[in-house]
């Protein structure tokens, strides 16, 4: 297999970037076209992601899907596979039939799986509802941001990728607002009012117009003419996938994913169960709770104003994001991508360790803000990298390589997150044993349906459901469900640095 990692005009060297605001004016119409598109995606995609932990274990009675954990890891690994590797190998199409095209049909999908959801709330719904969402998202994003590239040069890609994620980010800030509020009511409006948002997409089509058709357009009429050869897609796919530079990216990157993943599929849960969030109104407001629908909304609270929701506290990340991810961008732009990669998972790591050593609020607010500062330094860098180095008419099917480490990393988070959160922190396992220890029959607790057995403890022993809260979470050894997702991060820190110093030997022969 060649090492050869440069291409005509596609090369890792150092391209000198515009400054901020130069970079900024310099972005085209079409970037902020396909930004926009993809801000209404992710409202809707974050609107059903940052609450589907707690959907998939909120008892029946309460609308959830009332499931344990292990099943719902099968969701999220499903998902998750269908999401990431689905662009790997249809990448390339919107290279060859048009970007227009398969956003156009992938809109369609996603609609057809909120919709899902909504209608058929079990196990089988939900999972099925997921497989579409994830298989409209893998085939959404190559086109979208196979357009960002060719919207952009290597004088302002930095930039763009980060304001990019910028942008996008304020629809993963709203998604979770939008959900919060939403399930309050009843769990089927989230996904009625996603279905509603990501059908805007249809009409900003209207408005599109694919950069560099022209030039597709002849590649394709000389193809069909004979004088250009064109391998089958999964044939051209896997020969790209031979190079070292995209197997060696899908292996480091890999445990990063397993780490990102885990705060979104897990960490809601463990919020919801282990961290009273109530602590962070009394510091806001003193003492008291908010009547204000406007403080309500945009802080993520209950109906009552008098606690922080799961998916307010885990907003925090995209807020950030979305206000301070160009800073970060300018900040890197001066170093190497995969420098900028390896600090961003050290932030990262330290922000799960956290997470397993405390359940104060304020900390895990702390930790939440560490991870989105190691998010921004990862995130925006890994499309640029793969944009950087894609050779000419296949963008989008080196941007779909981008899922790899994603998919390998999200696929096994997906499955073994929320078996190693129901190991060692599952508040719904440990009630049931503490029923056990305090004389409740083992029929009665076989009897409990799934999700309920806390409250049920409350009701049977008459002691305040804080005081149990924190005495499950004393004797038993929770943080080590984060610490063991932290190891893994610590690994792939570990073969970040090692891809890293690989790539500058490869960069110094090249120059």
């Amino acid at each position: 297999m060649s090492q050869s990692i440069s291409h005509t005009g596609n090369d890792l060297r150092e391209v000198k970037q515009l400054g901020m605001w130069a970079s900024i004016a310099s972005l085209s119409y079409i970037f902020w076209m396909v930004g926009g598109m993809e801000l209404i995606e992710r409202i809707a995609y974050y609107g059903v992601k940052a609450s589907a932990g707690l959907y998939a274990k909120a008892p029946s009675s309460a609308g959830g899907l009332g499931i344990s954990l292990s099943d719902y890891g099968v969701i999220i690994s499903t998902w998750a596979l269908m999401q990431t590797f689905i662009p790997v190998f249809t990448g390339g199409i919107s290279d060859r039939v048009g970007y227009k095209e398969t956003i156009f049909v992938s809109t369609l999908i996603k609609i057809a799986g909120y919709l899902v959801m909504a209608f058929f709330p079990s196990f089988w719904g939900f999972l099925i509802g997921a497989m579409l969402l994830g298989g409209g998202t893998g085939i959404f994003k190559p086109g979208i941001q196979g357009t960002l590239v060719l919207a952009t040069n290597r004088n302002n890609s930095s930039m763009a990728w980060g304001v990019f994620y910028q942008v996008v980010n304020i629809g993963g800030f709203l998604g979770p607002l939008v959900a919060v509020h939403m399930r309050q009511l009843s769990w089927d409006n989230v996904f009625f009012a996603c279905a509603t948002i990501i059908s805007c997409n249809l009409l900003l089509l209207l408005a599109y117009k694919e950069p560099d058709k022209e030039a597709r357009l002849v590649r394709n009429a000389k193809i069909k003419s004979g004088e250009l050869k064109q391998e089958v897609l999964w044939k051209d796919a896997l020969h790209e996938l031979k190079k070292p530079v995209v197997i060696y990216y899908m292996l480091v990157f890999s445990g990063f994913w397993f780490l990102f993943n885990s705060l979104f599929d897990v960490l809601p849960i463990h919020i919801a169960e282990w961290v009273d969030t109530s602590v962070i109104i009394t510091t806001l407001f003193n003492g008291e709770g908010t009547s204000s629908g406007f403080l309500q909304f945009w802080l993520g609270l209950d109906n009552a104003g008098t606690k922080v929701m799961p998916e307010g506290m885990l907003n925090l990340n995209a807020g950030m994001i979305m206000t301070s991810c160009f800073l970060i961008a300018a900040l890197t732009a001066k170093y190497r991508i995969t420098s900028a990669m390896l600090v961003g998972c050290l932030f990262s790591i330290l922000a799960f360790v956290f997470i397993g050593a405390t359940n104060a609020a304020w900390m895990i607010v702390l930790a939440i803000a560490l991870f989105s500062i190691g998010e921004m330094m990862i995130s925006p860098k890994k499309n640029e990298f793969m944009g950087n180095i894609a050779p000419e008419g296949k963008k989008a099917m080196y941007l779909g390589f981008v899922m790899l480490p994603q998919g390998l990393g999200w696929g096994l988070e997906g499955y073994f997150g929320p078996k190693l959160y129901e190991h060692f922190a599952s508040k719904e396992r440990f009630s049931r044993e503490l029923l056990a220890e305090r004389g409740m029959s083992e029929n009665a607790i076989h009897a409990i349906p799934q999700g309920e057995a806390f409250d049920r403890l409350v009701a049977f022993t008459g002691e305040p459901a804080k005081q149990l809260t924190q005495l499950l979470y004393n004797t038993h050894d929770i943080g080590m469900a984060w610490y063991i997702i932290g190891g893994i991060g610590a690994t792939s820190a570990v073969g970040i640095f090692l891809y890293g110093q690989w790539l500058y030997r490869l960069q110094q022969q090249q120059a």
